[in-house]
Order: C-alpha cells, then sequence, then structure tokens
C-alpha cells in the first residue's frame, strides 16, 4: 500500500471514536451561523485533546489515554440510502487529484526506474468518508452516541425552559419506537448542556445568571458556559485570523453542494447501459448542518440483502462543473469570521472541560456499571447460563436450521442480553484505548456468538477482538490474522454484507502493511475486488499493486499489471483522472520492453481517457505511440486505432483551426531516401526516334557511372578552358540522393520544374489514403543576374512565386513502400527550401477483413471511397548528412556534414537541349561502318551555343570532318545507301595506289587537342529557342566482340554569362552489342631489293585477313573492296601476287593472304599521304569523311594506349637513352597504317543488305606482327577457348598473389643486335648464271655489285670484311668454296640516307652453286665508339650458279 501520512495506530484510533450528538436551539444554530458554521462544524476542529486524560478501569488502575478525538454530529434521524454513500464516496475520489508538486518515488528493480506517486490522498480520503458514513448497527456499538450536547443560546428570552424543551426531544428520539436512528450507547444517556453566548451582541450579566442557575440545577459537571463571537461581524477584517475550519470543510465540500439535491445523476452500471436519474425526494433534515434526502438506513439488518443488491454495480458521479462550483463556493467563503483567538481558545477548552469532566466520568461509570453486571453473573455455569439463554430468551428463536445458522438475519439478541452487554463493554473500553481489556471482552463474547452460531456478532467480535489485539501496548500478543480473514470470510460469504468486510480489508491491509507483510496484505486487498462496487475494486487494486513495489524485492511486472487492472476499474466507476493516472504509472514498465501488445492496449486507452478528459494533447500522443510502432495487432484492430487517432486529431485540429499544422505520425517516410530531380521529364521514343537517356528517377543509381560523367564533364569543360578546370566549377546533379555529394547547393533553373520523391511506407495492415499531397516549401526571392543581390523576400506560399502540384489521391495499401513524386514550378530566381509535405491522412471505407480477402487488394486511387475522417497534417523532411571523418576532432566525436539536397538555388533562365537519334542500330558487326541521324532541338527560350561531346570511345562515332575534299558520291554509293564517298575507277588503275592527302586538323584531331572532346557542326554555332537540326552521324562498331555501353555527353552553353551556371549537359548511354566480323593481321618486313633509281626505301606489307564471324548474325560472305595505307613516311604502291578474278571473297572461317609493296613518300609534312589498293570498280576515297574520321580516332586511341603502356613500364629508363640509341631505334621503326575496307552481304527478312566497315592496323616495328582487334582477343584466337580460359585463371591467381611492388628494371642502353642490323640494308647485284670455259682459263672471275645502303638518319661508318670463310661442312658441300679478288677490306663512310656501290669480283675454280653472301658488314654510327659495332648478316643466301662451256 502507498504511504500514509498518520501511522496505523493513528488512523485506528481515529477511524473509531467516542460519539457525541449535539441538538442545538434555532437561536443558537443561528449565533453560529454567523461564522457560516453550524455547531457541530465550529467546534470540529477542537475535538482533539491536547493533554493526556486518565480514568480508572473495573479494578481501580489508572488508565492513561492518549490524543483522544472524540466526534459531535447532529442528530440526523433518517439515515442515507447506499445510492447516496455510493455517490459521496464517488465524489471524494473524483475531487481528490494528485497535486502539481506531488513527491514522487523514484524506485530502481532491475531495468526499471520507476516514477510512482509516493502517497495516494484519494485513497485516504475515501477511506476516512467510508468509515464516517457507515450507519450504526445493531450488532456492534462503536457507531452509536455515547452522550448528547444539548445547546441553548443565552439570548433567548427562557434559556432553561429551552434546555428541557431539548431534553425532551432528545429523550423522545432515543426511546420512542417512531425513530430507529440513530443509534444510543445505553439508554441513560449523558446529557451536557451548554450555554452559548453571543459576546458582541448579548448581555454577559444575564449569561452568567443563566449558568448559575444551570449549575444549580445540573451540577458543576453537567454544563458550560461557551462564549463565542467576540467580533462584530460588521468589522474590518484588519487582522488575519487564522482558519483551522478549512481542512475539515473542504472534506465534506462534496456534502456542502447543498448535497444530494434535485438534479441529475450520471448512472454508470456494468450493464454498459447508460441513463439519467433524478432525485426529488425531501431535503428538510439536517445531517451535520447540511440537507439530507435520504430515508432508510443502507446497513439495517431486515433490508439489507435487498438494498444492497438492488445497488450492485452501479456508481453515481456527479458532473463535474457541479464539483468545481461547490469547491468554489465552500472555499471563497470565509468561516469564522465573527471569531478570535481567544474564542478559538474558549472553545477548545469547552471541549476539553466537557471531555474531562462530563464524558469520561460517564463512560468510566458505565464501563464498572457494564463489569459488574458480568461479573455477577460469572458464578453461574457456562452451560446452565446457555440452556437458561434458550429456554428463557423470549425474543429468540429456539430452534434455528442450518441454513438460518448461515444467516446473518436468523439470529437478533434483544438489547439487554447480557452477550450484548459483554460486547458493549469491549467497544466502550475500545473507545477509550483500553485495549487489554477490549481484547478479552471481544474475546469473550466472540465464544459466546459462535456458540449461538450468530455469524455476524461474531464476525464483529472477531474483527475488533483482532484490531485490540494488535492496539495492546507492548504488543503481548501476536497479530491474529486469521481472526480477520474469518471475519471478512463472513461478512462476504454468510452475512453478505460487503460494507463490513470492506471495513476489515481496509484495517487488516494496514496493519499488515506495517509489519511489512505486503504480500498478505495485497493478497487480501485482492480477495475483495468484485464486481459489486468498481470504485472500491479500484481503490483497493491500486493498493495492492502498490503492496507489490514496495516489497523487499519489488514485483515490477506484478506492480503494473494490477495498475492497470486499478485503471480498468476507475474507468468503469467514471473516475477518469484516476484510470488515466493507473495507465500512465503501469505504462513505465511495459515501454520499450517488447510487450507490443499490451503497450497498444494501454496507449490506446491513455489516449481515449485523455480524450475523454479533453487532454487532447496527451491523447494525441498516445494514439500516435500506438500507430508508430511496429505493430503486432491484427488488422480489424489497427483499423480501430487509426479511426480513434484521426477522429482525436480532427477534435485537436478544430479547437485552434488556425493553428500550425500537426505533424502526423503515419505514414513513416524514409528521409535518407528522399531524391530531388532537377528539369523535366524526357519526351520518350517517337517512331524512329530515340530520345537521349540522359537521367531520370527511374534509374538506378550507379557510384561508377557517376563517377565517369563527372570525369567526362570535367574534361570537356577543362577543353573549354584551355586546360584548366574552373576553381567554382561543380559538377552537374540532376539526381540528388543519399549516394551524391549533397554538400554544396544544388542549381535549378527557373520555369523547370524540381521534382522531389518521398519514400513513404504503410506500416499497418490496413491502407492509408493520402490526399491534397503537396510538398511544404519556403522561398527567398532573390535576382542573381544583378550586381548586388538587393532585397532577399521571404515567401512561405504564393504560386506567383513557386507552383506546387498536388496529388488528389495517394493510396497506400497495407505494409507497402511506395514513392511519391512531388513537383515544384520556381518562376522566380532566390532560393527554395523544400520543408516537408504536407496532406490529409484518411482511411478508406470498408478495410476490414471479410471472409479472409483483404479489400485492399486492387484498390486505384480514383475510386476510393471515403469514410469521411481525414485530418490535415504535416511531416518534415529532414535529412542527416554524412558522418565528417576527416580531421582528428571529426574522428574522435560524432559530427555529421550537411545535406542540401533541399535547398536548391533557382537561377536564371538557361538553355535546354533535346537529342533525338534517328536510325540509330543496337547491333554492329566490328568494324562496321553505319550512317545515322542526330537531331538536335532547343526546347527553351534562350539560345543555346558551344555545342560539344564528349566520350570515352571516341572512335565510335563522328559527325564527319570539316575537309573540303568534296568527291561527288558514286551512282552505286547512292544506290546501296552507302556510308562511304567513292568515285568509280577505270580498269587500268586496277592494283596501283590512288593518292590523297589529308591532315588531322580536318578531322578536330590538331596538336593539343583531346580526340574525346568533339565540337558539333551546329549552322553559325548556334542553335535559338525553338530551333531543330539533324546531323549525320556516322558510327563504327567496336572491334571487340560484346555489349557496349558507350557514353555521350553533350556540353552547351547559354550566350548570356550567368554568375552561377555556367554551362549545362546531357547524358546519353547508347548500348551496342556487336559480333564477330574480320581478323585482320599484318606485318611489314624489308625488301631485299633496291631499286634501280637508287632509292632503297621499300617494303614489303603482308596483311592476313580471316573471316570469323558466326553463321549467327546471317552473313553469307565478306567482299575485300579495298585496301588504304596512311601515313607520313610511306605508302603502298601496288599489290603482289594478285588473283586472276581480282575478287577477294572470304566465307565463314575462310583466310586470305594479300601482299603489297609499300614505299617511301616524297612529301615528309604534316599531311597524312593516303593511298588506296581498289579491289573492284570504284575507289572509297579513304582520306575523306567517314573513312578518315575513325581512322584519325582509332589512331589517336592507339597512340594514348601505347603511350601510356610505355608510361608503365619503361618510366625513367626511356630518360636515360641516349641520342644514339634513339637513332638506332628509329632505324626499325615504321609508321604505317593499313585500313581494310569491307562489305559484307546479309539476308534478313528475305532481303539481300550490304553492310561495310573498315578495320585498322597500326604497323610500328619492322618484322612485329600487328592486329586490328585488342591484343587479347589474338590469344584467345590462337591458344583457343579453353586454353584462354585456364591462361585467363592463371592470370589473375598471378595478379591476386603479387603482394610485393615489382622493382623499376631499366632497359639496358645498349640497342638489340636486331634494331641495329637494320642500321645498314645490303643487296648483291650479279648474273644469276655465270658461263666460263675452264679449259681456255682456269680462274673464273665474276663481278660483283654491292649496294650499301643506309637507313638511318646519321652518318654511319661500315667496314666490309672478304676474309669470312664457311667453317661448316655442309656448308661447304652444298656450296662450293670461292675467293674474293682485291681489297679484303673496306672502310666506308655512309650520309644520311646514302645509298652506296661498290664494285667487287669473285674467284671460282671450277663449275658449282655458290654462295655471294659471305661477307660481313659492320656498322657504327660516326661518331660513336666501337662498342655498338656488330655483324651485319644478310638473311637470304645469294647463289649463282658457273656453267663450263
Amino acid at each position: 500500500m502507498a504511504q500514509c501520512v498518520q501511522s496505523v495506530q493513528e488512523f485506528i484510533q481515529d477511524s473509531f471514536v467516542p460519539l457525541v450528538a449535539a441538538l442545538c436551539s434555532e437561536e443558537a444554530e443561528r449565533l453560529t451561523r454567523k461564522n457560516n458554521l453550524g455547531f457541530s462544524e465550529l467546534v470540529k476542529p477542537f475535538c482533539r485533546l491536547t493533554s493526556e486524560v486518565h480514568m480508572r478501569d473495573p479494578n481501580n488502575q489508572l488508565h492513561v489515554i492518549k490524543n483522544l478525538k472524540i466526534a459531535v454530529n447532529n442528530i440526523i434521524t433518517h439515515s442515507p440510502q447506499p445510492g447516496g454513500i455510493r455517490k459521496l464516496l464517488n465524489d471524494v475520489v473524483s475531487v481528490s487529484q494528485p497535486a502539481e508538486g506531488l513527491v514522487t518515488n523514484v524506485i530502481t528493480a532491475g531495468d526499471y526506474d520507476l516514477n510512482i506517486s509516493a502517497t495516494t490522498p484519494w485513497f485516504e480520503s475515501y477511506r476516512e468518508s467510508f468509515l464516517q458514513s457507515m450507519p450504526a448497527s445493531d450488532h456492534e456499538f462503536l457507531n452509536h452516541y455515547v452522550a448528547c450536547m444539548l445547546v441553548v443560546s443565552s439570548g433567548e428570552p427562557e434559556p432553561v425552559e429551552q434546555f428541557l424543551k431539548l431534553s425532551q426531544e432528545q429523550h423522545r428520539i432515543q426511546h420512542s419506537s417512531e425513530y430507529a436512528y440513530p443509534k444510543w450507547f445505553i439508554p441513560n444517556t449523558l446529557k451536557y448542556y451548554v450555554l452559548l453566548h453571543d459576546v458582541s451582541a448579548g448581555e454577559e450579566q444575564r449569561a452568567d445568571s443563566v449558568y448559575e442557575e444551570m449549575k444549580q440545577r445540573y451540577g458543576t459537571q453537567g454544563c458550560y458556559l461557551l462564549k463565542i463571537n467576540s467580533r462584530g461581524s460588521n468589522r474590518g477584517a484588519d487582522e488575519q485570523i487564522p482558519d483551522p475550519w478549512s481542512q475539515y470543510l473542504q472534506k465534506n465540500s462534496i456534502q456542502n453542494q447543498e448535497s444530494y439535491d434535485d438534479g441529475p445523476y450520471t448512472v454508470i452500471s456494468n450493464k454498459n447501459a447508460d441513463h439519467l436519474i433524478s432525485d426529488g425526494l425531501d431535503n428538510d433534515i439536517q445531517v451535520d448542518g447540511l440537507s439530507n434526502n435520504f430515508k432508510a438506513h443502507p446497513l439495517q439488518l431486515d433490508h439489507l440483502s435487498d438494498t444492497s443488491s438492488s445497488f450492485d454495480g452501479t456508481d453515481y458521479i456527479k458532473t463535474t462543473s457541479s464539483l468545481h462550483e461547490s469547491k468554489k463556493t465552500s472555499s471563497g467563503t470565509p468561516h469564522g469570521a465573527c471569531l478570535t483567538l481567544t474564542d478559538h481558545d474558549r472553545i477548545r477548552q469547552f471541549i476539553q472541560e466537557f471531555t474531562f469532566r462530563g464524558l469520561l466520568p460517564h463512560i468510566e461509570k458505565t464501563i464498572r456499571q457494564l463489569n459488574d453486571q458480568l461479573i455477577s453473573r460469572k458464578g453461574l455455569s457456562r452451560s446452565l447460563f446457555s440452556a437458561t439463554k434458550k429456554w428463557f430468551s423470549g425474543s429468540k428463536v429456539p430452534e434455528k436450521s442450518i441454513n438460518e445458522l448461515k444467516n446473518t438475519s436468523g439470529l437478533l439478541y434483544p438489547p439487554e442480553a447480557p452477550e450484548l452487554q459483554i460486547r458493549k463493554m469491549a467497544d466502550l473500553c475500545f473507545l477509550v484505548q483500553h485495549y487489554e481489556l477490549a481484547y478479552s471482552c471481544y474475546h469473550t463474547a466472540k465464544k459466546d456468538f459462535l456458540n449461538d452460531q450468530a455469524m455476524l456478532y461474531a464476525a464483529g467480535a472477531l474483527e475488533m477482538a483482532a484490531v485490540s489485539a494488535f492496539l495492546q501496548p507492548g504488543a503481548p500478543r501476536p497479530y491474529p490474522a486469521h481472526y480477520m480473514d474469518t471475519a471478512i470470510q463472513t461478512y462476504r460469504d454468510i452475512c453478505k454484507n460487503m460494507v463490513l468486510a470492506e471495513r476489515c480489508v481496509l484495517l487488516s491491509a494496514e496493519i499488515l502493511k506495517s509489519q511489512s507483510k505486503y504480500s498478505d496484505a495485497a493478497a487480501l486487498l485482492i480477495r475483495l475486488t468484485s464486481e459489486d462496487s468498481d470504485l472500491r475494486s479500484a481503490l483497493l487494486l491500486e493498493q495492492a499493486a502498490h503492496c507489490f513495489i514496495n516489497m523487499k524485492s519489488p514485483m515490477v511486472r506484478k506492480f503494473a499489471f494490477h495498475m492497470i487492472l486499478a485503471g480498468h476499474r476507475y474507468s468503469k466507476a467514471g473516475q477518469k483522472k484516476h484510470a488515466l493516472r493507473c495507465y500512465c504509472q503501469a505504462m513505465q514498465v511495459y515501454k520499450g520492453k517488447g510487450w507490443s501488445l499490451a503497450e497498444d492496449h494501454i496507449n490506446f486507452t491513455i489516449g481515449r481517457q485523455s480524450f475523454t478528459l479533453r487532454q487532447l494533447d496527451n491523447a494525441v500522443s498516445a494514439f500516435r505511440h500506438i500507430l508508430i510502432n511496429d505493430s503486432k495487432q491484427p488488422a480489424a484492430q489497427q483499423g480501430t486505432f487509426l479511426r480513434e487517432y484521426l477522429y482525436v486529431y480532427k477534435n485537436v485540429t478544430q479547437l485552434s483551426p488556425d493553428g500550425p499544422l500537426p505533424q502526423l505520425p503515419l505514414p513513416y517516410i524514409n528521409n535518407s531516401a528522399t531524391r530531388v530531380f532537377f528539369g523535366h521529364d524526357r519526351r520518350p521514343a517517337e517512331g524512329e526516334k530515340q530520345a537521349a537517356t540522359h537521367i531520370s528517377l527511374d534509374q538506378e543509381y550507379d557510384c561508377e557511372s557517376s563517377h565517369q560523367w563527372k570525369e567526362l564533364e570535367e574534361q570537356v569543360v577543362a577543353v573549354v578552358n584551355k586546360g584548366i578546370i574552373p576553381s567554382n566549377f561543380q559538377p552537374t546533379q540532376y539526381c540528388l540522393n543519399s549516394y551524391s555529394d549533397n554538400s554544396k547547393f544544388p542549381l535549378a533553373v527557373v520555369e523547370e520544374p524540381v521534382t522531389v520523391e518521398v519514400a513513404f511506407r504503410n506500416p499497418l495492415k490496413v491502407p492509408l489514403l493520402l490526399t491534397d499531397l503537396s510538398l511544404l516549401w519556403k522561398f527567398q526571392s532573390k535576382d542573381f543576374s544583378a550586381k548586388h543581390n538587393g532585397a532577399t523576400k521571404e515567401l512561405a506560399c504564393g504560386n506567383d512565386m513557386i507552383g506546387a502540384e498536388v496529388i488528389a489521391e495517394f493510396l497506400i495499401n497495407s505494409e507497402e513502400t511506395k514513392m511519391a513524386r512531388l513537383k515544384l514550378f520556381p518562376h522566380q530566381t532566390g532560393e527554395l527550401h523544400v520543408l516537408g509535405v504536407v496532406y490529409n491522412l484518411g482511411t478508406i471505407q470498408g478495410t476490414m477483413m471479410l471472409d479472409g480477402i483483404d479489400p485492399s487488394i486492387g484498390l486505384q486511387a480514383g475510386k476510393l471511397v471515403y469514410n469521411g475522417m481525414s485530418v490535415r497534417g504535416r511531416q518534415d523532411l529532414e535529412i542527416q548528412g554524412p558522418r565528417l571523418n576527416n580531421t582528428k576532432e571529426e574522428k574522435t566525436s560524432i559530427k555529421y556534414g550537411p545535406d542540401r539536397r533541399l535547398d536548391p538555388i533557382i537561377t536564371e533562365e538557361m538553355p535546354l537541349l533535346e537529342v533525338f537519334f534517328i536510325n540509330f542500330p543496337t547491333g554492329l558487326l566490328c568494324g562496321e561502318i553505319r550512317k545515322a541521324y542526330v537531331e538536335f532541338v532547343n526546347v527553351s527560350k534562350c539560345p543555346l551555343t558551344a555545342l560539344k561531346v564528349v566520350s570515352k570511345h571516341p572512335e565510335f562515332f563522328t559527325f564527319g570532318g570539316n575537309t573540303a575534299v568534296l568527291t561527288p558520291l558514286s551512282p552505286s554509293a547512292s544506290e546501296n545507301c552507302s556510308a562511304y564517298k567513292t568515285v568509280v575507277t577505270d580498269s587500268t588503275s586496277v592494283c596501283t595506289a590512288l593518292m590523297s592527302s589529308a591532315s588531322s586538323v580536318n578531322f578536330g584531331l590538331g596538336t593539343g587537342s583531346q580526340p574525346e572532346v568533339i565540337h558539333v557542326p551546329l549552322p553559325d554555332s548556334v542553335l535559338l529557342p525553338g530551333a531543330s537540326i539533324q546531323l549525320p552521324m556516322w558510327l563504327h562498331g567496336p572491334d571487340e566482340e560484346g555489349v557496349h555501353e558507350i557514353n555521350f555527353l553533350f556540353y552547351y552553353e547559354s550566350i548570356k554569362k550567368h554568375s552561377k551556371m555556367c554551362h549545362r549537359v546531357l547524358r546519353h548511354t547508347a548500348v551496342i552489342c556487336t559480333s564477330r566480323s574480320l581478323n585482320v593481321r599484318a606485318t611489314v618486313c624489308r625488301s631485299n631489293a633496291l631499286e634501280d633509281e637508287g632509292k632503297g626505301d621499300n617494303m614489303l606489307v603482308f596483311v592476313d585477313v580471316e573471316n570469323i564471324n558466326t553463321s549467327e548474325a546471317g552473313v553469307k560472305e565478306f567482299h575485300i573492296v579495298q585496301v588504304s595505307s596512311n601515313s607520313k613516311h610511306w605508302k603502298l604502291q601496288k599489290a603482289v601476287n594478285l588473283s586472276e578474278d581480282k575478287d577477294y571473297k572470304l566465307a565463314s572461317r575462310e583466310r586470305g593472304k594479300l601482299c603489297f609493296k609499300a614505299v617511301r613518300c616524297k612529301n615528309s609534312g604534316e599531311n597524312y599521304t593516303f593511298a588506296d589498293i581498289v579491289f573492284g570498280n570504284e575507289q572509297i576515297i579513304s582520306s575523306a569523311s567517314p573513312c578518315a574520321d575513325f581512322f584519325f580516332r582509332s589512331l589517336s586511341s592507339e597512340l594514348k594506349r601505347t603511350h601510356a603502356q610505355s608510361n608503365m613500364f619503361q618510366g625513367a629508363a626511356k630518360q636515360s637513352f641516349d641520342e644514339a640509341v634513339r637513332l638506332i631505334q628509329k632505324c626499325s621503326e615504321v609508321d604505317l597504317n593499313i585500313v581494310v575496307l569491307w562489305k559484307a552481304y546479309v539476308v534478313e527478312d528475305n532481303k539481300q543488305l550490304i553492310l561495310e566497315g573498315q578495320h585498322h592496323v597500326v604497323l610500328h616495328t619492322v618484322g612485329k606482327e600487328a592486329f586490328s582487334f585488342p591484343q587479347k582477343q589474338g590469344f584467345k584466337k590462337i591458344l583457343g577457348n579453353s586454353d584462354w580460359e585456364d591462361l585467363e585463371q592463371e592470370s589473375s591467381e598471378m595478379v591476386l598473389l603479387k603482394f610485393f611492388r615489382p622493382e623499376n628494371t631499366s632497359l639496358p642502353t645498349r640497342p638489340t643486335p636486331e634494331q641495329l642490323s637494320n642500321l645498314i640494308k645490303t643487296s648483291l647485284h650479279y648474273p644469276e648464271s655465270f658461263n666460263h670455259s675452264f679449259h681456255q682459263k682456269s680462274l673464273c672471275l665474276v663481278p660483283v655489285t654491292l649496294l650499301l645502303s643506309n637507313c638511318s638518319e646519321a652518318d654511319v661508318d661500315v667496314i666490309i670484311d672478304l676474309r669470312h670463310k664457311t667453317t661448316s661442312p655442309e656448308a661447304l658441300e652444298i656450296h662450293g668454296s670461292f675467293t674474293w679478288l682485291g681489297q679484303t677490306q673496306y672502310k666506308l663512310q655512309l650520309k644520311s640516307q646514302e645509298v652506296y656501290s661498290l664494285q667487287l669480283k669473285a674467284c671460282f675454280v671450277r663449275t658449282g652453286v655458290y654462295n655471294l653472301g659471305t661477307h660481313r658488314v659492320f656498322a657504327k654510327l660516326a661518331d660513336q665508339v666501337t662498342l655498338f659495332e656488330t655483324s651485319q648478316q644478310n638473311s637470304m643466301p645469294a647463289l649463282i650458279i658457273i656453267s663450263n662451256i
């Protein structure tokens, strides 16, 4: 139980006090009414004695009485009805509420920290009122009057006669059978005569004379002169007099309502029938100065069961307004206005005199008399005495059946019965605190009652015996709790008297609590909870809960459970505030512990009770908790919760319709998933037109892709700004999400929509309907074009500044996550802040589950039926930025950066480009050329310029070069829709190269430019508002087969320069699937033959073409239509060994070999020389678009790739090469590029199509094979698929196992023998056969010319050594031996590119076949040491046949 203000001894002593009746004359009552008090109210604050009192017990022992209190009440002749008592108790409890600053206990038990009210004043008020309102009964005398005060005013004409009248009235009330109420202790009631004198108005002499007469008539101990009203009522309240009556009258303020008057009362019955009754009984009888309209005593034995049962389960509550009014009237009226402090002392003295001289002597005398009567009977045998009682007690029932024994009305004792005399003596002893004697008498009476089976009497004796035993000083015997248990059971089960049982429980529980037997006390309190009184059950359950929490080991969950039960019963009893308090206290235990269903129930009840009490904020908060937690309730229950919540919220908003919009708990918003998109939605494809993919909210975010777009934009911005990226550069971000960089304010353009995608989640199993859904925003208008920003204007609404899209209906099905895309249309420049969303939250009618079918399935927006319940509210969008982790301070603390995706800056008007692709293919052959068209449309109101496109794959597309060569198309080209420019060739030019030249500058690849950034050739470089232009675009299929994603970034600017936004971009991702076509390999070798003109620079080019196309593509065969070369230094001259038909066809898996002769170009400028060798009737002009475009693009990408590789592998070593090494290396380098142009015939839909394409081979080094495809694919081709997969697996493992960085091994500075062998090219000129007559001349001399050609750019020293002998015996057998005549060694110096002819003579002695290639040639650079000297060997033998004539 909760802590009480009084100790248990004080509580019991104050509950059972001697009762004194007061009978006042009208004049006396008028005197006291001057102070707004009745006589009994006047003396009430002074009824506790301040000093000890002494009296003697029957054994003449002195007995000390401490802290004695008496009760003075007006005589009431009609007992109140049960309904009145219940209403009184209800009102007492409802008025007593926890104070604002109520002390709370913080109890820590395990994981729980509970704030619990330390005291329960409402329970104490209820208990006090309950005990005071208990009517007197015949089986006990504690509530019977011991004495009667007769009060008469000294101002009356005949005070003594008035005393006689009052005395006769008292006698009539006590002894007449007309009055059954009140009850009197003994027939000879003490009468005490009080003369009331008004000091301010009465005559003091007359009062004294009357008092003297009284003393003579009644004795000095039987009368008293009480002087009051020393201060006149008309005097000002200049001195503050304390008001001791307020604390007593506040407790009775419920009775002071002119109580129980005619008026409606609410009846709350447990049958759930709400109706009104009115009480119209007479109210002429005074009860404590209050009107009383009840005629029957609730506990009168004859009618007890009937009356109590008729009020089962019904509690009466007066309306709250009347309670407050009564409180105001009682507290606002001053009491004791005519009394001084001296008067207070006089009243206190009067009560003491009455007690000392009148009451206690009377009680002492009565006890002695009763004791003497009992002692006189002790000599008789108990058995004889009992038998005598049975036969001679005429008023008793002589024979009783079992049922009668167990019926409280089955046995009634006459007033003079000896058993009642014992009980009477016991009660008197108890009232004057003589607990030992009282216990002895109760114990004796108990035995007699039990013998007689008078169960009601026995229960009363047991109850008081237990209390007396507890209150005995020194505690000679333990508290007999079993006495109380028996008494409670008897009252409740046999006597059916719940009022007496309740008194037992209240007393016993308090005693057990004082002994720290909380468990027993709780069990006792719970036992008495029943359906007949919700208020009693609620109070007892609450006290039981406090018992559980006050145990040595607090039982927290039991406390909470019983608090819930108490709250439920309080609610049934109409005590809404107490019910709410109980539920709130229990909530502390259940909150956040996983008891979700219990938590929901508590929150739901708190919400309802708060709403009933008009605590609307608390109600909203409670219902909000039900909805925002992950509810495990079924759909129907969730629907109920939601409807209740909406109803409460609607009431809240109606109270303050102009207030701020409330925050709604549903649906959930995933703030971090909020995405913001700037710009219009892109138009879809129209027929052959395919719109640029750009970016949209439907695309998933890809970090790698986003990084690539950023790099492309940086690349084009650097080109535009002459290689430098501006410091204020901000990458364009059209879509902001949780992965993008949101640290800077994003830029949006005026008149272009800002779309915010909000992620809603419905956690409930019932659908939610959002209506009139739109964004909540704030806008500051700023003019960015002015030099000074000027005044800013802040707006929270207004469609002239910002237009907002409103979604009329937005349905979120049960447990669904759904995105809402909301748009804002800015009409002015400035700063926009998106604050949140605003909407009406509602439900759909008929969302209950019927026959297991969820009706929310298949519901469509636009066809929804409202159930009429929706509330307007908002939810804020608050996005937490990324956690900062850069500085030491940020790493050691938790700090978050800003996220500004919802705070865009609206900039000035900018051009807006849309791009459409026409006839754009999705599949190509590797190397295939296809012509498509691109349409550029300016959909804005301002012109755009500086249109560029940037891509990581510039070799994939071209818009054509700005070359001046305008070759007319041949008829066949136009017929076949060829992408190339062609001219018809005559038959004489077959196998001979046709020359042309072009510069890379013409194709946008000048020095210092980036090939990835391509200028789009707009007419006048401007696209006007609303204008559109179509440009041709040639596409070149990538050399690798597979699916390729190729990113285009279109860059453009406005003609006017803006401070915030300098440019705009448009993205497009093309997906091309390529299939295999041709595989081209090429090698270049130096020709051994030196031409007659003396120029020894010629080479042989071998081209190996293989058809690796699979039959899936539908290609029947490939035709090689032309082979072209492009180089600054070399050109193809003619084809070697061409077959007769001059038509190169390659069916599937066929391979063809071509050999070409290449010679050095005459011009060595920056222009490239193009040589075309045509295998048909049409020449494709390789120096024009698109052939040259793709050649230059592939060349630049190839150079970029090789440059990156050489940087990676050679790095520092390259710088260490000296000039000599570079010159030597240059001899073996060749700058020749081969372009193989082809046509393929494809059958598709029974139509034959001609595809055309080109492959590029870049030849760098003499003798080294080059490929048209990436190297990896070549290895795969050579090794086969399975071996290639093994190799791939091995290489990946090797990469994984490489834990250290390899050392930088610098290349040796000495050139390789292969490089040195290319310094000098040698050629022997001699007759293939020579006839000589050995008979005539034995020695045959043959002239041989040795041509030496310097291939390098520097002077070379050459040594020719003719002394070389072949030592190999095999060589001697095959080739005979011969001798060179003349000098055996020549030393020469050859200038750059010089060809030198040396005449030699060979001497033969017999016929045979001889190899003339026995000479050795040594070469070194002129300014170098001999360290680089090495032998020059001819790779092929020079054979000569010597014949004899």
